[in-house]
């Protein structure tokens, strides 16, 4: 299925956001109050959480591309998805969701991976 909720765009839309005034208006489209987000970077709970982290890596990543590089699959509210960083043209990091939302499509929690997934 490729298929999705509007919240995913809003949420992609929060990382490619120039002005940071507006990223919180992304992400109360997109996120549920108590939204867990957790790569191997971070662990974080709550919108002003999220919205703290995507600030602090504009910051370490200025000028930075955020995209869904993937189709996104689904079942049972749960989606997966491959996504890319990129940054003056290369490709800084690649990566792997998994996400959950609730019964009217805002997300619950992601969960993020850099990098492919291993070989055994």
């Amino acid at each position: 299925m490729s298929n999705y909720p509007e919240s995913f765009d809003h949420m992609l839309a929060a990382w490619n956001e120039s002005e940071p005034q507006l990223v919180r208006k992304h992400l109360l489209k997109a996120l549920t109050p108590d939204v867990r987000f957790v790569d191997p970077s971070i662990d974080v709970t709550g919108i002003e959480g999220f919205e703290n982290n995507v600030h602090e890596v504009h910051t370490r990543l200025p000028g930075a591309v955020y995209s869904r590089t993937s189709g996104v699959d689904s079942h049972h509210g749960f989606y997966r998805y491959h996504w890319a960083i990129h940054q003056n043209g290369e490709l800084l990091v690649p990566g792997f969701d998994v996400v959950e939302t609730d019964n009217s499509g805002f997300i619950i929690s992601v969960i993020g991976f850099f990098g492919p997934i291993p070989k055994t």
